[in-house]
């Protein structure tokens, strides 16, 4: 099983292709098979997804979408920020974040 994945142009949210446009959800996302590529180059060059990629997927047991590498399954799970991750900047105006 092959799914796409992107990022929002507008929220950076991490998104997945639904077979009619881009969902949040990943057990939303389709199988596209063959035309990967095709609907990449599409997508990317309407500007509506950022960084799209195809990745091997599978079905779990209860019928939802799961992606079959862990930097896929990570992706999945969106963008986090962790406040005890944050480390002081050496100037002392702001903070680094470490995400």
């Amino acid at each position: 099983m092959k799914i796409l994945t992107g990022n929002d142009l507008r929220s950076g949210a991490v998104t997945w292709w639904n077979g009619n446009g881009w969902s949040l959800f990943v057990d939303d996302a389709v199988d596209v098979g063959d035309d990967a590529e095709e609907i990449l180059a599409r997508e990317e060059a309407a500007r509506r997804v950022n960084v799209p990629y195809a990745i091997e997927a599978r079905i779990d047991a209860a019928g939802n979408v799961r992606p079959a590498h862990i930097k896929d399954r990570v992706r999945a799970l969106g963008p986090t920020v962790r406040r005890d991750l944050a480390v002081p900047t050496a100037n002392k105006t702001g903070w680094d974040w470490v995400i």
